[in-house]
């Protein structure tokens, strides 16, 4: 499944690394990719990664997802 995910409180392209790095974490994500400039993250993953992993994945590298889709 793709999952797109909106975050809160980037401001550079290390930003972008550290939650690429916890999202990838999660047992189940296959890839992630994170655009600061567009604050979304793009995740393909097994069906079953939960969106509130994916949200405390975003939580502990010290941002805010707003919003999964």
């Amino acid at each position: 499944m793709k999952k797109k995910i909106t975050v809160e409180g980037m401001h550079c392209a290390s930003c972008a690394t550290n939650i690429e790095r916890s999202l990838k974490k999660i047992s189940g994500v296959e890839s992630a990719k994170v655009s600061m400039m567009t604050r979304k993250a793009i995740i393909e993953a097994d069906e079953k990664v939960t969106d509130e992993e994916l949200k405390k994945a975003v939580a502990r590298a010290g941002y805010k997802a707003i919003s999964i889709e």
